[in-house]
């Protein structure tokens, strides 16, 4: 393929707008497997950028979903995006429509490994290990292990007695130690002969970011819209909703009745309107 995505490099930005960038990506219509189908095989047949472009742009948010499990290494998140994009961008470049496999489960592994990669050229070890004793802990694992494989709950145990810490604090940082050792079925250059491996278009079951995504998306767009509905309530039927259905510490209706001076029979049918007006609000 003669295409060079790299013309479609997409910049994320570095400085007080990151925020922006990711309503703005969250805001791009997903596609359909046919649509995506389509695309992606006038990609592989014509060398359509714009096809390329669709492609990507479809599926900038799972860039951001995956970068964000990443923050705990301490490095910009715009930066994290930016390698992301660039993984998204190869797995476009590579993907093949005719092995039945969605866009986003193809590029998870291409994702990820850019972001690694970043991640391991960045790795401080003040961002590791930020108090004495957690450096310790780090510098006493690295000389301790003894093989690749991760430690038994035996060795851990021996680790955390011998350095006077919680088996969880060496859990931890071997965790954080072991991301230096990923090793991934497909190399990070452009070379087309290595593009393909069987790997790579296998369905991974344990993790659905395409759900994922979709869900937390529902989610944040449900709870602003009976945020809103809210707001379209009197002060009495607002504190009633809010008391009896939104707080952990739910008040009785005889509570209510006793702090309006009205009957219980009353506060349930004000209840009962509010309730009403709400789900009529959040359809509209």
């Amino acid at each position: 393929m003669s295409t060079d995505l790299r013309t479609l490099t997409l910049t994320v930005p570095q400085t007080g707008s990151i925020e922006t960038y990711i309503q703005a990506v969250s805001s791009i219509s997903m596609l359909t497997a046919d649509e995506e189908r389509s695309l992606a095989e006038k990609l592989q047949q014509d060398d359509d950028l714009q096809a390329a472009r669709k492609l990507i742009m479809s599926h900038l948010r799972f860039v951001v979903h995956i970068a964000k499990s990443y923050s705990g290494y301490g490095l910009p998140q715009a930066d994290l995006i930016q390698e992301g994009n660039i993984g998204l961008m190869k797995a476009v470049k590579r993907f093949d429509p005719t092995m039945g496999v969605r866009l986003v489960s193809f590029a998870v592994h291409w994702i990820k490994a850019e972001i690694h990669e970043f991640v391991l050229r960045n790795w401080r070890i003040v961002k590791v290990a930020t108090t004495k004793a957690q450096r310790k802990l780090f510098f006493n694992l690295r000389k301790n292990k003894k093989r690749l494989g991760w430690f038994t709950h035996a060795e851990v145990q021996k680790v955390a007695e011998e350095l006077g810490v919680s088996t969880k604090e060496v859990l931890q940082m071997e965790a954080r130690m072991s991301s230096q050792d990923q090793a991934f079925d497909l190399t990070n250059d452009d070379d087309e002969s290595a593009s393909f491996a069987p790997v790579q278009y296998l369905e991974d079951k344990s993790a659905d970011v395409e759900t994922d995504v979709v869900n937390a998306n529902w989610d944040s767009n449900a709870s602003d819209k009976l945020y809103s509905a809210l707001k379209t309530l009197d002060d009495r039927s607002q504190f009633i909703i809010q008391t009896r259905w939104l707080s952990d510490d739910k008040i009785t209706l005889q509570d209510l009745a006793d702090k309006y001076q009205v009957s219980a029979e009353r506060v349930r049918q004000i209840e009962k309107n509010a309730m009403k007006k709400l789900q009529s609000a959040m359809m509209a």
